[in-house]
């Protein structure tokens, strides 16, 4: 009995049909899987891939540090080394389940020496003792006339493939969380740049403010303005530099390391990558064969189907073969003789009739089991059309953000220039200044915020595509 799942996508519907061919396993399972799938992502423009998600879905980025800390962290974060291992103990159970295809052999060898009792009170019916050499071979095969064998192999299979999935999920989450993170150093990183850079600018506005007093060109009122404005930027800094000692902790520890043995050119300054084109979603049918989680969902579902299989068979009769073959002989040099040979072959058919309804509520168990991870999968398919959908809008979005707040941050500047000039020729006041030098600083330090969290969308929307999973 062989839980195999099959798919009907039609071009015009998409329809998902999920198909468990096992003898004998009667429920409503057509009614509890999803019986349409959307044709297309919901979004109010029409949607035009531009670019594929690729092989390595992070080179897209272009940054070549990257690169070599996702490849690093790929080859020794220690949740894939285990998710390997998972692999590993999976194909292993495999191989338990096939071993019962084969017949169990033994030998043995020994010496008995056996005293009996006299069987009667009489003289003559004393206690006798003998004792003997004995060699020999035993054998014991259970023939998988109806298939229970088979099912388990099956099921062991399934299973083995579900932990592949998994490990190719877990691989597809470290590297999508080794680029977040690194997108996020990379921002505080910038935005601890933009903080010194300002404050150094500021600096000089507070001497530009402090020569004015002096001169009594103007109050001491602009001096404790462009001070307040100096020192709450210099009090953004520390905590910048909190974080960025803290997101460097956490990209070593995602890739095996410690923070001292992460690469040099990562504390240096660097540019944020550019945005990539929106890489190619095809529909969302496509999800059932990338997406790692329900690849996996799938073939958890296919061990269940089987192991309702294993459960029926117990109803049916076992055929098993026993065999024996040896010498034995009251001496040594006796044992190959051909008058010591022996041999004992036994073929069973055992059927067990009444259990006291064990049997019954195994088989029963099983589908309940079977039919949790149905609605397991028809969830984690749903998911994953609204993540994918989010994610490509998100990822839109962010990026029309970053136009708007650089056109933002272009003004700010111009404007903080322009009051500065009109401010050192006294023909504005100090507030205009300070009012300009907040938002300057503001909207810099949002545009690159938005910059960030337009690449870590891009990086959520190849993750919920199912990205690059090999390893």
């Amino acid at each position: 009995m062989v839980a195999i799942l099959k798919y009907s996508l039609g071009a015009a519907c998409r329809t998902l049909v999920p198909v468990v061919a096992a003898a004998a396993i009667c429920f409503p399972c057509a009614a509890q899987t999803p019986d349409r799938m959307p044709t297309a992502w919901t979004y109010e423009q029409a949607y035009y891939p531009t670019d594929s998600t690729g092989t390595q879905w992070w080179t897209r980025l272009g940054d070549p540090l990257l690169d070599s800390l996702v490849n690093c962290g790929r080859a020794n974060n220690y949740d894939i080394i285990s998710a390997l291992k998972r692999i590993d103990a999976a194909r292993a159970q495999v191989g338990i389940a096939q071993s019962g295809y084969y017949p169990t052999i033994g030998i043995s060898a020994g010496w008995t020496k056996e005293r009996i009792s006299g069987m009667t009170t009489s003289p003559d019916h004393n206690a006798t003792t003998t004792d003997y050499f004995n060699i020999g071979a035993n054998m014991s095969w259970e023939i998988d006339v109806f298939g229970k064998i088979r099912a388990g192999v099956n099921q062991r299979k399934a299973s083995w493939r579900a932990s592949r999935a998994e490990y190719d999920g877990v691989m597809l989450s470290i590297s999508a969380e080794i680029a977040s993170t690194y997108i996020s150093y990379r921002v505080a990183r910038a935005q601890l740049e933009v903080a010194r850079e300002h404050s150094e600018s500021q600096l000089k506005i507070v001497k530009i403010a402090e020569a004015r007093h002096e001169t009594g060109l103007s109050s001491g009122l602009d001096v404790a303005q462009a001070k307040t404005v100096y020192y709450s930027t210099l009090a953004t800094i520390q905590p910048l530099e909190t974080r960025v000692h803290t997101l460097a902790n956490s990209l070593a520890t995602l890739l095996g390391e410690y923070a001292s043995q992460l690469p040099s050119s990562l504390f240096s300054y660097c540019e944020l990558p550019q945005c990539p084109p929106m890489p190619t979603a095809g529909v969302p049918a496509d999800l059932l064969r990338q997406r790692p989680d329900i690849i996996a969902a799938e073939q958890n579902l296919a061990a269940a189907a089987a192991a309702v299989g294993v459960a029926k068979k117990d109803f049916l009769p076992t055929l098993s073969l026993q065999g024996s073959i040896g010498t034995q002989s009251h001496k040594a040099g006796n044992l190959f003789k051909k008058e010591s040979f022996a041999y004992t072959i036994a073929p069973t058919l055992s059927w067990t009739l009444f259990s006291g309804l064990e049997r019954k509520y195994a088989v029963s168990a099983a589908k309940a089991d079977m039919e949790e991870l149905i609605a397991t999968y028809n969830s984690t398919v749903q998911s994953a059309v609204a993540e994918v959908d989010n994610a490509i809008y998100s990822y839109s979005r962010a990026i029309e953000n970053i136009e708007s707040l650089t056109l933002a941050m272009e003004q700010s500047r111009e404007a903080y220039n322009r009051s500065v000039e009109l401010y050192k020729s006294g023909n504005s006041g100090f507030l205009n200044v300070a009012d300009a030098q907040v938002s300057y600083l503001t909207y810099s330090n949002q545009l690159i915020s938005a910059r960030g969290q337009a690449v870590n969308a891009y990086i959520t929307l190849c993750k919920a595509l199912g990205g690059d999973t090999q390893p």
